[in-house]
């Protein structure tokens, strides 16, 4: 697997490498598109996030402590992968300055949501409407997981973008696999104990077992998936890369770029 870029080259004789790593200008492209979806992505899996999910119900296995089956986790497992998938993007492209940026609209943006389905789900019901209880425990977040979702988003983004670029100003255009796995381990990892920590019991998880197995499957799965869709995102990358005229080297370190 390469990385498709032509700064990955080594550089010709007589043409020093260059001293920082590149990354694109936020201003222009597609950088407002990636954080109008990263944003969109939040917001929907905080909402499901709300629901606890169990597979394998119907079956019990234990590891010593750790309960392997059944398998609890939340109705967002399946879309926290692409939120940090988005934010490896940004970060790899864009730097980290941009993809703070990012992280800071996507909390705002959270903050507006939680704040409208409070004002919504406190507006007097109409005669007519019947669904007003399950309006409420459907969008009625809870302050125990506005918190948990807010607290371990914005950690674990920012660990995630930092540690991406961080790594890209030693490694520069080489090695991309590494930063992408690196920064989903560190970010997702402090994302889902803190995020676990906070919310487990407000979806219902009531012993260590099931904590410890929240937070296992959860961190195994989100890092599994960044692997399993690297192929993908080695690919939007590359296309980014080659279509933003202003990707080149920064003049500064990769955390002032």
């Amino acid at each position: 697997m390469t990385d498709a870029n032509p700064l990955e080259k080594s550089p010709e004789p007589g043409h020093p490498a260059p001293e920082h790593a590149a990354f694109a200008q936020a201003a222009r492209g597609f950088y407002p598109v990636i954080v109008a979806v990263f944003t969109a992505t939040l917001i929907i899996s905080n909402i499901c996030a709300t629901k606890g999910v169990e597979f394998f119900s119907g079956s019990s296995l234990l590891l010593g402590p750790l309960q392997i089956l059944p398998i609890a986790t939340d109705g967002a497992f399946f879309l926290f992968p692409l939120a940090y998938i988005l934010g490896d993007v940004l970060s790899e492209v864009y730097g980290f300055r941009a993809t703070r940026h990012a992280i800071y609209t996507g909390f705002a943006a959270l903050l507006l949501t939680v704040g409208c389905f409070t004002v919504a789900i406190n507006l007097p019901a109409a005669g007519f409407y019947e669904n007003q209880d399950a309006f409420r425990t459907v969008i009625g977040t809870t302050p125990q997981l506005v918190l948990a979702g807010l607290a371990g988003y914005f950690v674990g983004q920012l660990l995630n973008s930092a540690t991406l670029v961080l790594i890209k100003e030693r490694t520069k255009e080489k090695h991309l696999w590494a930063r992408l796995i690196g920064s989903t381990v560190i970010g997702e990892f402090a994302d889902t104990l803190i995020f676990c920590s906070i919310a487990a019991t407000a979806i219902g998880i009531d012993s260590w077992q099931s904590f410890i197995n929240y937070v296992i499957v959860g961190f195994l799965w989100k890092t599994l998936c960044e692997i399993l869709v690297m192929p993908l995102t080695y690919r939007v990358i590359a296309i980014l890369k080659k279509t933003e005229p202003t990707y080149a080297p920064a003049k500064v370190d990769a955390l002032h770029d």
